[in-house]
């Protein structure tokens, strides 16, 4: 359970993390793009490809990278 509870602590922390990246370098996060998608028929006009390369790849790879290293600081202090 401490394991599981060191994973989703070092996902949240990136995710955090990649979210204010995003809002500074002006992606659309997962907020804007479903709240987008709900609220307006036309909102694909509004999607850039830099914006999908950061939804559907580059943001599930930090968030992967971020249980990986939650994985590793895991194993190095509390297995022994």
């Amino acid at each position: 359970m401490i394991r599981l509870f060191c994973l989703g602590f070092f996902i949240l922390i990136t995710a955090l993390a990649a979210n204010f990246l995003a809002s500074k370098l002006q992606f659309k996060t997962w907020y804007d793009f479903i709240y987008g998608l709900a609220s307006s028929s036309d909102y694909w006009t509004q999607v850039t490809f830099k914006d999908l390369l950061w939804l559907f790849i580059l943001y599930p790879l930090l968030l992967g990278l971020g249980a990986s290293l939650g994985q590793i600081i895991f194993l190095k202090l509390l297995s022994s």
